[in-house]
């Protein structure tokens, strides 16, 4: 219980410190921070995880396509424990991030903002394109230094996490 509460805590300070401070739109450690989580610290962990973002999301405000975003944030936390190697989890992240783009931006789509039809379904992603460029980029970013960091045999800050997933 009280590992629980520490790794809803730890999540939480991070997302809202991430989510708080100016940044480039999508340019977070949201999809890395949701896959290594649940890699990490096992599957038990995505409802922390989740409820960090409701609760960051109590903050900065509620708005119509929370279940597209906390849904993909769920399904990334889900298929995290998936990749265990290397080239797995860059794979892994890779998805995730596609998985975003697509599932967020399908919410979008059928909340009508741009129409209904090919056309608008159309518009709708390639509009979001450049979102979707600083969405990967970072999540790319921040994967190298969650690896560099954690599973990196020179500098292994955090050895049981590196026994715990290999």
């Amino acid at each position: 219980m009280v590992k629980n509460i520490k790794i809803f805590f730890g999540f939480f300070l991070t997302i809202m410190f991430f989510r708080y401070v100016p940044h480039l739109p999508n340019f977070t450690p949201v999809l890395a921070m949701t896959f290594y989580g649940t890699l990490i610290f096992g599957r038990s962990s995505l409802t922390y995880i989740v409820l960090a973002y409701a609760v960051s999301d109590l903050f900065i405000g509620f708005h119509n396509q929370l279940i597209w975003t906390w849904g993909s944030l769920f399904l990334i936390g889900f298929i995290g424990p998936y990749f265990k190697t290397l080239f797995g989890r860059f794979t892994g992240v890779f998805f995730s991030s596609v998985i975003f783009f697509m599932l967020t931006n399908l919410g979008v789509f059928l909340s009508g903002y741009y129409g209904f039809g090919f056309e608008s379904l159309f518009l709708c992603y390639t509009l979001a394109i450049p979102f979707f460029t600083n969405t990967l980029l970072s999540t790319m970013i921040f994967t190298i230094l969650i690896e560099f960091l954690i599973f990196s045999k020179f500098f292994n800050f955090i050895p049981l996490i590196k026994n715990k997933t290999n």
